[in-house]
């Protein structure tokens, strides 16, 4: 899968948002190492807490499916009625979740305003010096 067809997806996971309380949607497309692709969209909770961004929900629907290995994820965010979006960073604690999964080095973290309009980083530059599972071996 190209990088336009994943944002595309992700695009699409958007439209799926529960986001009664700000209004911001954010769909999320993750690309496994094996060519499956697993979606995510923001869920809303009143009390807050609860709330999962997009990003977490598609790593742990992977997971809860068996993949472990990435290559990549497209993120797209923004206002509910806008026609335009911004780029839509991932949070820390979403950063954190792809420590866990993701080579920093080699991982790429598309954030869309749209399939021709992207910017691209690695892991390793939106979490420069992240704790990971290596940290902790001895």
């Amino acid at each position: 899968m190209n990088d336009k067809e994943l944002i595309r997806v992700a695009l699409q996971a958007r439209n799926n948002s529960y986001s009664p309380y700000s209004r911001f949607q954010v769909g999320a497309a993750l690309l496994t190492s094996r060519g499956l692709v697993y979606t995510g969209c923001n869920i809303e909770n009143a009390a807050y807490a609860p709330t999962n961004c997009a990003e977490r929900t598609a790593f742990f629907k992977a997971v809860s499916e068996g993949s472990y290995e990435f290559q990549a994820i497209a993120i797209a965010g923004g206002p509910k009625d806008a026609t335009t979006l911004a780029i839509c960073s991932p949070c820390g604690v979403c950063r954190q979740v792809m420590m866990e999964f993701c080579n920093p080095k080699t991982f790429r973290i598309l954030l869309a305003k749209s399939e021709e309009d992207y910017e691209e980083f690695t892991l390793e530059q939106l979490l420069p010096l992240g704790f990971g599972p290596k940290n902790l071996e001895g």
